[in-house]
């Protein structure tokens, strides 16, 4: 069986996304996606994306990271998603609904509304998710937003000293967060400039995180770290993220179709 994908980005995350709104695909399985994601043996991406009908959306955006796992969230994906339909859509999630736009600068999407309560993190147990008393070596006492997926969030003098590749998989892993979870370490430029670096569960560390800046941001503004908009910086580029009045949260960034092809599913089962 011969399936079309197209890849795409948002700042350097990248995603094959697969399009089974018109036409049936079978379920791939996680090691098919994985062998797909390989960057030396397959098309290689950071999340693989499948694309399904929805009756109370525009489209149903299923997600996953390159190590086959399924994930609620991916803004980026989102931005890329929304630049695909090309006009205003809804977008269901395993992590709610959202909405996209056509913007100057990009795709505006409105993320939907932040949740800081321990449980629905989650976490093991309950403590204070703005400033939680734990640490790993150099890294203490992160905030905690769920955005649709978990985050964890560390306000360091340099985010680019922190030997991320190394703290983030034991954060990642650790038993306080029961399904895991995306580490952000993060620097304050001034009232509206943050500096991020993200290690994204099931992933690695990664050029861009949508969901991790948007998290990363709102943990700021609840700290009166930063204003109520700001430009967060990453790897691959920066990403502009307002927390409204109304409590919801709308990012705003570019995407970009790099190609189009296909593949053989029988070369990777």
């Amino acid at each position: 069986m011969r399936i079309n994908f197209t890849k795409m980005h948002g700042l350097g995350n990248d995603f094959i996304v697969l399009d089974a709104r018109e036409e049936d695909l079978p379920d791939l399985g996680a090691e098919t996606i994985r062998a797909l994601s390989d960057r030396t043996r397959g098309i290689g991406c950071d999340q693989f994306i499948v694309l399904e009908p929805d009756p109370d959306a525009s489209v149903r955006m299923r997600i996953y990271n390159a190590d086959g796992g399924e994930v609620e969230a991916c803004g980026n994906a989102a931005r890329a998603i929304g630049l695909m339909l090309g006009k205003p859509a809804t977008i269901a999630t395993g992590g709610g609904l959202i909405s996209t736009t056509p913007a100057e600068n990009g795709i505006a999407v409105d993320m939907g509304e932040p949740r800081f309560g321990w449980e629905a993190i989650p976490l093991a147990y309950a403590v204070d998710t703005d400033a939680m008393p734990v640490g790993w070596d150099m890294l203490e006492q992160p905030s905690a937003v769920n955005v649709g997926n978990p985050h964890a969030i560390f306000f360091v003098p340099d985010c680019d000293a922190v030997p991320l590749d190394e703290l983030g998989p034991q954060i990642e892993h650790d038993p306080l967060f029961p399904q895991r979870v995306n580490v952000n370490v993060a620097t304050v430029v001034d009232r509206k400039t943050l500096r991020l670096r993200v290690w994204e569960r099931g992933v690695g560390l990664t050029r861009a995180c949508g969901t991790g800046a948007c998290a990363t941001a709102v943990a700021a503004m609840r700290r009166g770290l930063v204003d109520r908009e700001v430009s967060v910086e990453l790897p691959g580029g920066p990403l502009s993220i307002a927390w409204h009045q109304d409590n919801r949260i709308i990012m705003t960034g570019p995407a970009t179709q790099a190609f189009r092809g296909s593949f053989e599913l029988d070369d990777y089962t």
